[in-house]
């Protein structure tokens, strides 16, 4: 949670919120940019929580719907994440145009790797690693569930972290456990591009940028997983690394 916090406080612009698009696989946020987050199950379609429709989001400010990041109800906790990444200026100077699954493939010759969510380069990347774990909430055949997720990251040299952490608030006891010499990269459509992560342990910053919007909300109001996403050329997969010098952005 207190990454969270500190990304939240690092924010120092607002805008109003000027649309909310809720996908099957994506939740989209207009203010300054277009933000992306995972869309996680809804609270209320197991019992949890409210229902959609009870207030207006275009009645409030972007920054108010990133405090919704912090609570416990996955519903607006990926709507506050996908209110942060529509508030921050990525230096795009900074930015690599780099897929994150192509630098696990390149740099995990012989490495044990720990990667936390089944991303579909999983397969590609086992056969370079020398070791290879995945953990995964719904486990698929090869992955491991998340009891085993402390003996594998003991074990890592390289480990890859679904930003959709952030909204399930996970992040920071993976991040407890991961060997103070390995290399941790955040990654997924989820992730925040600033380096207040790297004040936190992140060594890899791997995201995207939407770069046309429309097309992007189309898709996503149509049910576009990411692959189908990033086939509209709407959106750019960029990665920031600690040792670039990164620095706050706003």
């Amino acid at each position: 949670m207190k990454v969270l916090e500190d990304i939240i406080s690092s924010i120092t612009v607002d805008a109003p919120v000027r649309d909310v698009t809720k996908g099957i696989f994506w939740t989209a946020l207009v203010s300054r940019h277009c933000g992306l987050a995972s869309t996680m199950v809804y609270d209320w379609e197991i019992g949890g929580g409210k229902e959609p429709g009870q207030m207006s989001y275009l009645d409030m400010s972007a920054t108010s719907l990133a405090r919704g990041a912090l609570l416990n109800s996955t519903m607006d906790a990926s709507l506050g994440l996908a209110a942060i990444n529509s508030l921050i200026d990525v230096d795009t100077v900074r930015c690599v145009d780099l897929n994150a699954g192509r630098y696990l493939i390149d740099n995990g010759q012989g490495k044990n790797i720990t990667v936390i969510g089944h991303f579909p380069f999983v397969e590609d990347l086992r056969k370079v690693a020398g070791n290879l774990w995945v953990i995964e909430k719904r486990v698929q055949p090869g992955d491991h569930p998340e009891e085993e997720t402390a003996t594998c990251l003991a074990r890592s040299d390289l480990i890859a972290i679904s930003s959709t952490t952030l909204i399930n608030h996970t992040l920071g006891n993976i991040l407890s456990l991961c060997p103070s010499g390995s290399t941790k990269m955040l990654l997924g459509p989820t992730t925040p591009l600033t380096s207040v992560l790297f004040d936190h342990g992140i060594d890899i910053i791997s995201g995207s940028i939407v770069t046309d919007p429309d097309t992007a909300l189309l898709h996503i109001r149509q049910g576009a997983n990411f692959r189908a996403l990033k086939r509209t050329g709407s959106i750019r997969l960029v990665t920031l690394m600690k040792d670039q010098g990164g620095h706050k952005l706003q």
